[in-house]
């Protein structure tokens, strides 16, 4: 029996995602999520899960944050990423932070149960035609991600406020937090990422492109 859970906002794709996997793989349970939160929830409840298959865009993952944040919780977990967007160095950001594979949502049915197949036996996928990026600029970008996966997604909220150039009062506005506990968080972003000041804070936020959670 094989276990993959979709974690995708969207409900018609689910639909169809279910669909096209289940004509083609037997022996096949699918799980659903429709958020981060969600999808966290599922993963501790169903240690066996065999494959994620991870929308970079639904709420709450922030773009990056979201695969970042469930590798460093499920390091052993196979993540594949089923995104709209098919820019090399996207892919090249999805490999480098961990994952098994990438699935542009532009795929055929039968091609995304191929890629799946292929994922759950231990290879690698990525669309035809994607080549590798720089391999230093990869590593660079997977130490910045290792950086990143130990804040919590509230201390992640206030570096990419922070990244957007809100002063703290601001950013407590936005999160619904008093002034003392942004600076509580600030203190810990720059332990956590062995940085002493803002600017320096901003540099790596704006290196990985993320987004705030929705």
């Amino acid at each position: 029996m094989i276990t993959l859970l979709i974690a995708d906002d969207h409900p018609l794709y689910r639909d169809a995602l279910r669909g096209a996997l289940s004509m083609c793989l037997d022996n096949l349970t699918m799980l659903e999520a429709c958020d981060l939160t969600q999808t966290i929830q599922i993963l501790e409840q169903n240690p066996d899960i065999d494959l994620l298959l991870l929308d970079l865009h639904m709420p709450g993952s922030g773009d990056l944050f979201g695969l970042i944040h469930i590798r460093k919780l499920f390091p052993d977990l196979p993540v594949a990423v089923v995104s709209g967007l098919e820019e090399p160095q996207i892919i090249s950001k999805v490999l480098s932070t961990g994952a098994l594979g990438f699935v542009s949502k532009t795929t055929g049915s039968a091609q995304i149960a191929q890629a799946v197949q292929s994922m759950l036996d231990g290879d690698v996928w990525v669309p035809e035609g994607y080549t590798d990026t720089d391999s230093e600029e990869d590593a660079e970008f997977a130490a910045l991600a290792d950086q990143i996966s130990s804040l919590t997604p509230a201390q992640y909220k206030v570096l990419c406020y922070m990244r957007d150039g809100l002063l703290n009062k601001q950013i407590g506005f936005k999160l619904d937090i008093a002034e003392a506990t942004v600076k509580a968080h600030i203190t810990s972003i720059f332990r956590k990422l062995g940085i002493n000041n803002r600017t320096q804070a901003v540099l790596i936020a704006s290196q990985l492109q993320l987004q705030p959670p929705e």
